[in-house]
């Protein structure tokens, strides 16, 4: 006679979940159930409170939420447990000021948000806690505000400028070449076709010119047809303090069909 027995599914549920219950307090059960609880997630809707996540023992997020969104603080933590940055969450979206904190605990960067996205001035801090820069956003995007400052507090200048050359070959091959680069001679440098005639740098109504070492090359060709006598420029430069700043210039052209 076979004496061995089947166990239906549910059945087999039921003892793992009565093995893992009592086993509570030992290394093993420990470790299914954190295994367990890394994986909850919380539902869209109806749950109130904070949530912690997990990886592995570590701890690397807070949030708070409120009937299911998040309303209140949310913090990330580095992995040896100090804060690493807050976002203040108002009915799901980012409001007030983010702050990302030096591991020691100094503030590092502060940006504004405006639901959900930044605008305001951003400032960035020395782990002296002096102000390092300030720059300006709105609705997203970069404005032309910009301030650095040395760690002594000394408000830095002296930017690199942009330099136009031109190579004039209307006449002969109907071409006007417009050649950029910084007055020092610098790379590090991202040069785009458009304006900031809305205060704003918008790359989406930009066109990224070619750049190579440092130089950004223009090709304009002669087509016979009324077009506007100028171009405008913008010279994206990345600082010493590792921050874009920004460069307008309008450039008038000796013709008046160029494209």
């Amino acid at each position: 006679m076979n004496t061995k027995k089947i166990f239906s599914p549910s059945l087999l549920l039921i003892l793992a979940i009565i093995l893992i219950t009592g086993c509570h307090g030992k290394g093993s059960a420990k470790k299914e159930l954190q295994a367990v609880a890394d994986s909850v997630t919380v539902p869209d809707t109806g749950y109130s409170g904070i949530k912690q996540y997990m990886s592995g023992r570590t701890l690397f997020k807070e949030v708070t939420f409120k009937n299911g969104v998040r309303e209140g603080l949310m913090k990330s933590f580095y992995q040896t447990g100090e804060v690493r940055q807050t976002f203040l969450y108002k009915n799901g979206l980012r409001e007030d000021s983010s702050i990302w904190f030096y591991q020691e605990g100094q503030p590092f960067r502060s940006t504004p948000y405006k639901k959900d996205t930044i605008d305001g001035i951003q400032r960035q801090y020395y782990r002296t806690g002096r102000l390092k820069a300030r720059l300006g956003y709105s609705k997203g995007l970069r404005t032309t505000f910009f301030e650095e400052y040395t760690p002594e507090g000394k408000l830095v200048g002296g930017y690199p400028t942009l330099v136009v050359n031109v190579q004039d070959d209307y006449k002969i091959k109907g071409i006007y070449k417009v050649s950029l680069e910084l007055s020092d001679k610098s790379t590090g440098v991202r040069f785009w076709h458009g304006d900031l005639s809305r205060g704003v740098f918008d790359t989406a109504h930009c066109k990224i010119i070619k750049t190579i070492k440092g130089i950004g090359s223009i090709d304009l060709k002669k087509t016979g047809s009324p077009k506007p006598s100028n171009i405008d420029v913008i010279a994206e430069i990345l600082t010493n303090f590792g921050n874009n700043y920004l460069v307008y210039k309008k450039i008038d052209l000796p013709y008046s069909d160029l494209n």
